[in-house]
């Protein structure tokens, strides 16, 4: 089916033409992996990553992942994405030639009602029989084709039918889009436009339905992966030697450093409390304490370190993602905090101007971690610059000479790992993570340190997921970690016996 690339968002990925009229489809490879029956001790956790990670890949997807489905852009100056359009432009130029032939030519106005008709069924309900019927019979392939070979095929008077259908079964937020489509007069751009946002509506039926059943998705995903580690784990009952050092770690780590959050089980009960007000007022040590610490240690886990917890290989590659996520708004934040000493309020009190000093850093800190020095080079010459075109835009003082080489010089003092901007930094965002696994995204943003308010919506994005991400894995392993904990906490704080979700 062909795609469009114009002025509404894209459709469904799984549908890409050429210039040909046969719809094509296309599936994604599947995998076969399986180890020994009984791996030997050295070969444990690469026989827990081949069985769990690839038989349970799925469920555990689906049991954390409440993104749903999303359409890729891709960005026109791309190769990828100019082949993409050549290739629809020259099939909707095609189906122009065909249908202004004389006489004209249906072929490829077929198919794509054929496919149209598809497309119309799989958006109905069980229960809608009569729609069903109804489009059975007005695009009855068989005597439409009939119809194009006498010539009397009305394809204008078929995209209104199709368009009707379409404001019937499509959701609230795509009536919009389906409006418009009645003003095209062009059969072609009509048609054109008609399968961009039929696109549209599949996937927001496969985001409905995977939706209505997440519950019971998410409770079968976490039974059937704890019910696949515990066949492991009855083989090779040294599985969970590296997830107890990690706890034990974790713990070690909370009795030489005082925790910075409320324990859940106690600030359930009381107000809010701020981030800052719980870094004051420390609780007893308690299970979701040490498990919301060892969690904090896996962002800054030594990647040659091959002791990784056993019941968290599955979210390895999610957790490297995470930790390159929070380094990006580490570096993002620190250029935003010594850039805003520069510039005053007035420049940073303006979100477009923010907003583009985000950009500007992002996109060149892409080559951050193996060239941070030239990387951070880039970022202090363009923010500089942008710092100053704007001042006097704005009929303000711009930066004087002394002042413009002191900010690019505090700019690239970022890129070491021991500046003190960038290190104070890195610890309020993970004292940030930690209130959330206790406290919440929302309410650990109520009072948010300085450096961190510039960049509010990156931190709400990243807490959430670490939230999600540590959230079903307690679900799933949170049995083996209360055992664990209950050798690594004392009597009088091992009141919590059993872990708690966050």
């Amino acid at each position: 089916m062909p795609d469009v690339e114009e002025s509404a968002p894209p459709k469904d990925p799984g549908d890409s033409e050429g210039g040909s009229c046969k719809p094509e489809t296309s599936g994604l490879p599947q995998e076969d992996k399986s180890g020994p029956e009984d791996p030997p001790p050295f070969l444990s956790v690469i026989g827990l990553t081949e069985t769990v990670n690839e038989v349970s890949k799925l469920s555990n997807e689906i049991g954390m992942n409440h993104d749903y489905m999303e359409e890729k852009v891709l960005p026109p100056s791309s190769l990828e994405g100019k082949v993409k359009e050549t290739m629809h432009n020259a099939f909707w130029d095609h189906l122009k030639e065909q249908l202004s032939a004389t006489p004209p030519d249906f072929s490829c106005a077929l198919e794509l009602l054929k496919e149209i008709k598809e497309i119309l069924l799989s958006l109905l309900l069980p229960r809608q029989n009569r729609l069903r019927i109804e489009i059975e019979e007005t695009l009855d392939m068989d005597l439409l084709k009939e119809k194009a070979e006498h010539g009397a095929l009305k394809v204008p008077s078929l995209s209104k039918y199709v368009l009707n259908m379409m404001a019937l079964l499509c959701a609230p937020v795509r009536d919009e889009a389906v409006q418009k489509l009645e003003n095209i007069t062009d059969p072609v751009w009509l048609l054109r436009g008609i399968f961009q946002v039929l696109g549209l509506m599949k996937m927001d039926m496969v985001n409905y339905t995977i939706q209505s059943l997440q519950p019971h998705l998410q409770e079968h995903s976490i039974q059937y992966e704890r019910a696949k580690f515990q066949e492991l784990l009855n083989k090779q009952p040294s599985l969970l030697n590296h997830t107890t050092k990690w706890l034990t770690q974790a713990a070690a780590d909370l009795t030489t450093s005082p925790p910075t959050c409320p324990d859940t089980s106690d600030s359930s009960s009381v107000a809010s409390p701020s981030p800052n007000e719980a870094a004051k007022n420390p609780e007893p040590l308690s299970p979701t304490m040490v498990l919301s610490q060892g969690f904090l240690n896996l962002l800054l886990w030594d990647p040659e370190n091959e002791e990784f917890p056993e019941t968290l290989l599955m979210d390895r590659t999610r957790l490297q993602e995470l930790e390159s996520q929070l380094h990006q708004l580490t570096i993002m934040a620190s250029v935003l905090l010594v850039s805003s000493s520069f510039s005053g309020s007035v420049l940073f009190g303006s979100p477009q101007f923010v907003d583009k000093l985000k950009r500007i850093t992002k996109s060149l800190l892409e080559d951050f971690q193996s060239r941070p020095e030239e990387a951070i080079l880039s970022v202090s010459e363009q923010v500089s610059q942008e710092i100053h075109q704007s001042l006097k835009n704005m009929g303000l003082a711009a930066l004087s000479s002394d002042n413009a080489t002191s900010l690019m010089g505090q700019l690239q003092n970022i890129a070491k790992k021991e500046n003190c901007v960038r290190s104070v930094i890195d610890q309020r965002i993970h004292l940030f993570l930690k209130c959330c696994l206790v406290l919440g995204v929302q309410r650990s943003l109520l009072d948010l340190p300085g450096g961190l308010t510039l960049i509010e919506a990156e931190l709400a994005e990243l807490g959430q997921k670490f939230i999600n991400l540590t959230h079903h894995n307690q679900e799933v392993f949170g049995p083996y970690y209360t055992e664990i904990l209950k050798t690594l906490i004392s009597p009088p704080q091992a009141l919590e016996t059993k872990v708690e979700s966050v």
